[in-house]
């Protein structure tokens, strides 16, 4: 079996345009140029060439059998995020979770709400290692 390597870490114009693919599904790079000039004025060959890029480091699929060509993201939102907070995690805190949550709370306060969920998930993990 042939493992495809993992994409390679996206960069903060990338994962604009992954937030976008991953709003609105499959899109041209038209469709993402409307979307990227909500917030800031972008060139259509500016976006064609980062989705270029963006495909050969393995962070979407392009559809070449379709005419425009079609992209999507190769993972889903949460497998990238994921991805970021694994890198993150082990990169600045040496692969401690509780460090990494307890800055992450100290930066933003989490809503009543998040902070329930939160304590649902460490109920279930809580539960798992028993």
């Amino acid at each position: 079996m042939i493992r495809t390597p993992a994409p390679k870490r996206p960069t903060n114009s990338e994962l604009a345009i992954l937030r976008i693919l991953w709003e609105k599904g499959p899109s041209t790079v038209r469709q993402v140029l409307a979307e990227l000039n909500r917030d800031r004025a972008t060139g259509y060959t500016t976006a064609l060439k980062m989705m270029q890029i963006m495909t050969e480091k393995g962070l979407v699929e392009r559809d070449k059998s379709a005419r425009p060509q079609i992209y999507r993201p190769r993972l889903s939102r949460e497998q990238t995020e994921r991805q970021l907070v694994r890198d993150l995690l082990e990169r600045a805190f040496a692969g401690s979770a509780k460090r990494l949550v307890l800055q992450a709370l100290a930066v933003k306060k989490a809503s009543a709400e998040e902070m329930a969920e939160i304590e649902k998930l460490l109920n279930k993990l809580e539960e798992e290692k028993q």
